[in-house]
């Protein structure tokens, strides 16, 4: 059974690689697929695969010693993935060489499928569902996995001594705003041969969903920072009469994908764990200068939230704690999980970067996503055009020049207040840190600058040095007003005037 015979002779009809094979090439299918009607991939597997579970697919891996440039003993190797069960639809795969570009199809003997009983000599050319990179990140005895392209436009990437966490994708849209998510997918990669000297490794891709289609390049840089430079050109398509491609409500650039369970912000009763989290807060350097962190939540129901600005200097969902206590997960191990930062490589002109939070019952959902939004759409056929670069971060990560938030914590200690008076009071203590507080003399006066909506008072702001970490603590109380609203929060450290750390911007959730 043959799936790509159809794809295959379009993608031969629309392009005619040659050694010049760029940028500008994939460009090209990219406005073309933009001007003609969406057409989408056939998702049909042989009868034999599509039987198989979650643990048979898993069953099915690459070999190793099949890897593309191992036997060239090349700094990367690529190594693909097979459909079955939650990847059914095809991807096409090529390779970029000096001689020009060359299909890489489907081979049953490139495969072992374990103890599964079916006929992949029966398949045809059945196409992969993505791949991955291997280098030699952690140690120049074996070549691990640095990078993963695989579902629709997701990717990931770990930096040296990371584990998998959170994702980023190739455009989000509408996913709030609309009539409904659309997960554009990449549904062919280019992957240009490196020389025998590489540091880094280039990958292009071609993205087609019914409302838009998209141009790829990816440039690899493994590394203690791994970082990911990205150059995308978007088309539009124009809506169609019929309904079938409505117009884009939301258009999520540089989108990234997290998971939020619970954490100091949000405790968990009945978990040894103190906290589950892929992600634990959004930061956002504005296009005037100010560092914004918004600690993440898991809110009963979805909040979306956003921060205009013009000409962003970077966004990301980051992992600040990275302390095995913080966790205490043997398996997860959450503190390796990346952070992922977000940092424009032109000015990105006015917009905003919205971040939206699910509900999720455990942490295998993810359930946080961020992106930016342009202020304005492009006209159908004209591209719209984002470079980037995402560093996939480990203990060493981005910070505000100044100081940062450290740790957001819920509750309260003895009081003698009532305890009706208590139920309709929030208090939260943060702690700060960063060469600017570190900077002040033992004797410096730091104060609070806390701002509450119309929903909120704010009873008590306290500012104090952490004799046990020499860090600084702001305690704040909140009054509600109304307990089935949300309070937005805003707080930073002020000494002589000047602001010495970021804004702490927080959401106290509905009860």
């Amino acid at each position: 059974m043959v799936l790509l015979t159809t794809l295959l002779t379009g993608v031969a009809q629309a392009q005619t690689p040659g050694p010049a094979f760029d940028f500008d090439t994939v460009t090209r299918i990219a406005r073309e697929r933009a001007e003609k009607p969406y057409q989408a991939a056939s998702d049909t597997l042989p009868a034999d695969l599509a039987q198989l579970d979650y643990d048979q697919v898993r069953d099915i891996r690459w070999r190793p010693d099949r890897a593309l440039w191992r036997a060239d003993k090349l700094p990367f190797e690529a190594m693909f993935f097979h459909l079955g069960l939650y990847q059914k639809e095809p991807v096409l795969i090529n390779e970029v060489t000096p001689q020009g570009v060359r299909h890489i199809s489907y081979r049953s003997a490139d495969f072992d499928y374990g103890k599964n009983k079916v006929r992949p000599d029966a398949w045809g050319d059945l196409g992969f569902a993505g791949f991955r990179l291997h280098n030699h990140l952690n140690t120049s005895a074996y070549k691990d996995e640095l990078v993963v392209f695989q579902g629709a436009s997701y990717f990931r990437a770990l930096g040296k001594g990371q584990q998998y966490g959170l994702s980023a994708r190739g455009l989000a849209i509408d996913t709030v705003g609309g009539n409904g998510e659309e997960f554009p997918r990449f549904t062919e990669f280019w992957l240009v041969r490196p020389d025998p000297l590489a540091t880094q490794v280039t990958v292009y891709a071609l993205l087609d969903s019914p409302r838009a289609t998209g141009a790829y390049r990816f440039d690899i840089q493994p590394g203690t920072q791994t970082t990911t430079t990205v150059r995308s050109r978007i088309f539009v398509r124009p809506p169609t009469g019929n309904g079938s491609a409505k117009s884009i409500a939301t258009l999520g650039i540089a989108p990234l994908t997290s998971m939020f369970f619970f954490g100091e912000n949000q405790p968990r009763k009945g978990d040894f764990r103190p906290e589950v989290h892929d992600s634990d807060g959004l930061m956002v350097a504005t296009g005037d200068g100010e560092w914004l962190w918004r600690p993440l939540q898991n809110p009963q129901q979805t909040l979306v939230t956003s921060f205009a600005t013009h000409n962003p200097k970077g966004f990301g969902l980051m992992q600040r704690d990275r302390q095995w206590a913080s966790y205490e997960d043997v398996e997860a191990r959450y503190e390796r999980r990346p952070s992922a930062w977000v940092r424009p490589l032109h000015d990105w002109g006015a917009g905003r970067v919205e971040l939206v939070q699910l509900n999720t019952p455990d942490e295998t959902h993810d359930n946080i996503v961020a992106y930016w939004v342009p202020a304005q759409m492009p006209s159908p056929g004209q591209p719209l055009e984002f470079a980037y670069e995402l560093s996939w971060q480990g203990d060493t990560q981005q910070r505000p020049p100044s100081a940062w938030a450290t740790q957001s914590r819920r509750g309260m200690g003895y009081s003698k207040q009532p305890a009706e008076a208590l139920r309709q009071q929030v208090q939260y203590v943060v702690d700060f840190d960063g060469p600017a507080l570190q900077a002040l003399p033992a004797d410096a006066t730091v104060k609070a600058v806390v701002t509450s909506d119309a929903n909120g008072q704010v009873l008590e702001n306290i500012v104090y040095r952490n004799p046990a970490t020499s860090q600084w603590r702001m305690t704040v109380r909140i009054q509600r007003q109304q307990a089935d609203r949300p309070i937005e929060l805003r707080a930073f450290l002020q000494h002589d005037n000047h602001a010495v750390s970021e804004t702490w911007t927080h959401i106290i959730l509905p009860e």
